[in-house]
């Protein structure tokens, strides 16, 4: 079966009838090499798939949705592209889950950037298809949310507090949020820019041992 999304494995190491699955969600720009490089370090039972992003950017990155700019150097996120990537995601899930022996009941998406924005909106309008969401260094666009039962996602949630890509201040409102709509949310904050320190990581493991 061809599957909607290009994508790299890592077989779990630990096997079981049905793994656990973690989905690895890039962000603008790179690819699907760039996640997969800290897979060898994440716990051993999991079947670990990082998927590339539909929409290429030459010359060797791809986005989920384009980011349009105004005269002013506004950003504007195309979301009509954005849910499309949305929907496509939460349908290579279901292929995923019909190719690999994977645990439906037990599916992570980590998303770093326009990857974690996508994990946030794959998850609150398809609740049903994922049991956790890893956040790293995104925010969460309602715009792009399809209304949905309240879902029991748990969510693990970071952000650099120098990020000069997306303002820290957008991504402390996702914890509010969720926890309003009666959601587990852990948030950490990091001295840091646009990207996951080594303390982000190990605080990540240490929320995915625990759930």
């Amino acid at each position: 079966m061809e599957l909607s999304l290009y994508h790299l494995v890592r077989e779990p190491k630990v096997k079981q009838d049905k793994s656990p699955l973690l989905l690895l969600l890039h962000g603008y720009g790179s690819n699907e090499e760039d996640l997969f490089g800290f897979a060898s370090q994440l716990p051993d039972e999991y079947l670990i798939i990082s998927a590339r992003a539909p929409y290429s950017l030459p010359p060797y990155g791809h986005a989920w949705y384009a980011i349009n700019f105004d005269a002013d150097m506004n950003k504007f996120t195309d979301n009509v592209q954005a849910a499309q990537s949305r929907d496509l995601i939460a349908k290579f899930i279901d292929e995923v889950a019909e190719t690999y022996p994977v645990d439906k009941d037990n599916i992570t998406l980590i998303g770093f950037s326009q990857g974690a924005i996508l994990s946030y909106s794959v998850a609150l309008s398809y609740p049903e298809k994922v049991s956790r969401v890893v956040a790293l260094s995104g925010y969460l666009n309602m715009d792009i949310v399809q209304e949905a039962q309240t879902p029991n996602v748990k969510f693990f949630i970071s952000h650099g507090t120098q990020d000069q890509v997306i303002p820290v201040e957008w991504a402390r409102q996702a914890p509010v949020y969720l926890k309003e709509h009666g959601l587990q949310a852990e948030y950490h904050e990091y001295p840091v820019g646009h990207g996951v320190a080594p303390q982000n990581f190990y605080d990540l493991l240490s929320w995915l041992n625990k759930n």
